[in-house]
């Protein structure tokens, strides 16, 4: 099968003849009939296989055959994606299949003014691209109406559909039409996921092209056991082999992601991080950077696990074991892209091995086992210039509020500025020199006696009701 043979509008098969496209990839082949006779679809298939344009292809097509004058305020069309960069590189999709369309896509998510969003969508536009929470803002204030949707797609649905996005989901379904086509597309689908699904789709028909959790065969993955504190020697030294040419390394926390960065530079490798608490400036920044080949190293928490399109990327880091199993698959999706091949190493620390059984239960095979350089723990154990160690942060105790220890009386010391010293019983009497004798520390403080209080409200009265008082 080719384009030509799914008819798809003389536009749409131009611009897709320009980017060198002839052949649908599996999932196109088996997602874009059933989409276009108007059927709901729930597509399964891996990363990096085009799912994007097995949903956008379609909605053009159905835009370009059917044009309708836009509405203010409203849109046709609404692709839901529960990451900005995943929705920018969407909308980056939609305008690229539809050059030769008079097409209007819009995206909005947060971290950037919502002034100009609303001035975007005031004339109304074909195709709105946006992540659930600002979605809801701009209807809240009155800069967007749903009750004109045709098409609704949600893509990576196990993690739109999952914990905090049902809610913003319900409420946004329930602003839609009740007439309208939905797609669901995503590389992994639970079983508890897929039932919840089925609220959101009508009579749909499924389409998966390989197993759930499966990963890209051009993708070689492999595993290194190694001690925790040796990690970052371990990182540093994979990076400076020669076959790595630009990668991603992903990390479980945002402070960990941060962390890396630094300890990265401290061994004199250049590498930015994307996660939660950087600016959209900052992300934008750093992902222009990455693409133009700028910046070679880019380090990540499963922010960037989901949809990001980079084909140059040769090599996935998992510095850290992700929790949930099939964010793996997702995080090794970021390489092996457009039929490259890639390579995806795994740090695995003792602690990790539950996490990477669980992986490999998932995956449906074993990770093979790389073994450390040979000179790797001689050059650990003595600093060797060539990898230079930044220092461990040590671990901060967890602390109650005012920066005291669970448990009260802070073990009889008190937090100053300069550190714990003891506290000072306050019944002693020291002078202010901190030399014993003088007034009693705290003799000023509490309650004053009644008779004092009411003498000085005599006092405040007196001066109300005198002229100078008034």
């Amino acid at each position: 099968m080719n384009f030509a043979d799914l008819a798809l509008a003389e536009p749409i098969f131009r611009a897709l003849a320009e980017k060198g496209y002839a052949e649908p990839s599996p999932i196109q082949a088996a997602a874009i009939p059933p989409a276009l006779a108007g059927n709901d679809v729930l597509g399964l298939a891996q990363t990096g296989t085009g799912k994007t344009a097995a949903f956008a292809l379609p909605i053009l097509h159905r835009l370009a055959a059917n044009p309708k004058h836009r509405l203010k305020i409203s849109t046709r069309c609404l692709v839901l994606a529960p990451t900005r960069e995943l929705a920018s590189q969407i909308a980056a999709s939609f305008q690229a299949y539809g050059k030769y369309m008079k097409l209007s896509v819009s995206v909005v998510f947060g971290g950037v003014p919502i002034g100009r969003q609303e001035r975007a969508l005031f004339p109304g536009v074909d195709v709105l691209v946006a992540t659930p929470g600002r979605l809801l803002d701009l209807v809240m204030k009155g800069a967007l109406d749903l009750g004109h949707v045709e098409m609704l797609v949600l893509d990576e649905c196990d993690q739109m559909l999952d914990l905090g996005f049902v809610h913003d989901l319900k409420r946004i379904t329930g602003l839609l039409p009740k007439t309208r086509q939905t797609m669901l597309f995503s590389a992994t689908l639970p079983p508890a996921i897929e039932e919840l699904s089925q609220r959101y789709l009508k009579n749909p028909v499924k389409v998966a092209v390989q197993p759930q959790a499966t990963t890209v065969d051009k993708v070689v993955q492999s595993v290194v056991h190694v001690s925790q504190p040796e990690k970052l020697a371990l990182l540093a030294h994979l990076l400076k082999q020669d076959d790595v040419e630009r990668s991603i390394v992903f990390s479980r926390t945002k402070h960990g992601a941060d962390r890396i960065v630094r300890q990265l530079a401290a061994n004199k490798i250049a590498a930015e991080a994307i996660h939660g608490n950087r600016s959209q400036a900052q992300r934008t920044k750093a992902l222009t950077a990455f693409r133009s080949g700028e910046l070679t190293v880019l380090v990540a928490t499963d922010i960037a696990a989901r949809g990001l399109d980079i084909p140059e990327v040769s090599h996935v880091f998992n510095y850290e074991l992700p929790n949930v199993p099939e964010q793996y698959v997702h995080r090794i999706g970021r390489t092996a892209r457009a039929g490259r091949n890639g390579q995806a190493v795994a740090l695995c620390a003792p602690d990790e091995r539950g996490l990477l059984k669980d992986i490999e239960r998932t995956i449906r095979k074993p990770l093979a086992v790389q073994p450390l350089p040979g000179d790797f723990r001689d050059l650990v154990g003595l600093a060797a210039k060539n990898i230079k160690l930044a220092p461990p942060e040590p671990e901060r105790e967890e602390r109650g509020d005012f920066g005291r220890r669970p448990g009260g009386n802070n073990g009889g010391r008190r937090e100053t500025s300069y550190g714990a010293r003891p506290a000072r019983d306050p019944r002693v009497a020291v002078r202010p020199d901190g030399r014993p004798g003088g007034r009693p520390e705290g003799r000023n403080e509490g309650p004053r006696p009644a008779q004092a209080r009411d003498g000085q409200r005599r006092q405040n009265q007196g001066q109300r009701r005198s002229p100078a008082g008034r």
